[in-house]
């Protein structure tokens, strides 16, 4: 049976993940995977230079309290994990999906999306992280460098859940964008929604052009689609758009530049996610 990996953690956006992990699975009528990841066992070496300036014995001793102190967190975090998925089963099933399957990993969380590969028909995962309320101008630390390692879509809930009408696809002409627009003609959970096609851009430029082709594209398909040409800062006028539009998930590429052209000059992508109040499809 197809699946959809859905990532929890500790943070207040975990709720919205299975909510929206739920309802997707309901439309697509697909398993949910949940994942949470404990994290790397922590390095000792900066443990042991504390204790390198006082007496052998004192030492050792002192070693022997910290690994007693680590297998009792590595315990309680095992714990918390089970007592998180097993929260999250009860909400799925409480939303009617109940063909779910745990998982609970130790490790890197970017290695942990990289090992899902193609086995999953989607990822999902929270917009930010168990620091959520106290940085909430940030991203979760992770999530960047989670979407450009994803071989298959990835889906950034927001902080509330709420059932998805209106789309609006942020249209650059790249190959991702196509790819974007192809997932939204071919989703069976999208095909009754009313979508805004929006190229950050002026009327009658070669971008324009291609944006007007995608939603014949997407005509094309049955869905009732319009465009939106509107120049100015890509971000920005996303924001704006899909706020205009009331739109309920913002459809986007992912990372199109290559990632030193990102480093150099900053990243659509996560300005966006930064700003967008709604989830996210990435698509690659």
């Amino acid at each position: 049976m197809e699946k959809l990996t859905a990532f929890i953690d500790g943070s207040t956006y975990a709720e919205s993940v299975c909510d929206h992990a739920a309802w997707i699975a309901g439309q697509l009528g697909i398993a949910v995977e949940l994942v949470h990841v404990l994290g790397r066992t922590r390095d000792r070496q900066s443990e042991a230079n504390l204790s390198g300036s006082i007496g052998l014995g004192a030492r050792t001793s002192l070693l022997e309290e910290l690994a007693e102190a680590d297998a009792q967190n590595a315990k309680l975090s095992q714990k918390r994990g089970r007592l998180l998925l097993e929260a999250a089963v009860a909400r799925l099933s409480e939303d009617g999906v109940t063909a779910v399957t745990t998982k609970m990993r130790n490790g890197d969380f970017v290695e942990a999306i990289e090992d899902v590969g193609t086995a999953s028909r989607l990822i999902v995962i929270g917009k930010r992280g168990e620091g959520a309320d106290f940085a909430s101008g940030h991203l979760g630390s992770n999530l960047e460098r989670a979407v450009r390692t994803a071989k298959c879509p990835v889906f950034v809930a927001a902080r509330a859940f709420r059932p998805i009408h209106k789309v609006l696809i942020a249209y650059d002409g790249g190959a991702s964008a196509d790819k974007a627009v192809e997932r939204v003609t071919t989703s069976p959970i999208l095909d009754k929604t009313e979508v805004t096609l929006l190229a950050v851009s002026k009327e009658g430029d070669t971008l324009s052009g291609k944006a007007r082709e995608a939603v014949r594209r997407l005509e094309a398909s049955h869905i009732k689609a319009k465009l939106v040409n509107r120049p100015g800062h890509a971000e920005k006028v996303i924001e704006e758009v899909a706020a205009e539009e009331q739109a309920d998930l913002l459809v986007m590429g992912a990372y199109g530049h290559s990632r030193i052209r990102a480093l150099v000059i900053g990243s659509t992508t996560t300005s966006v996610l930064r700003a967008c109040r709604i989830p996210v499809l990435l698509v690659r």
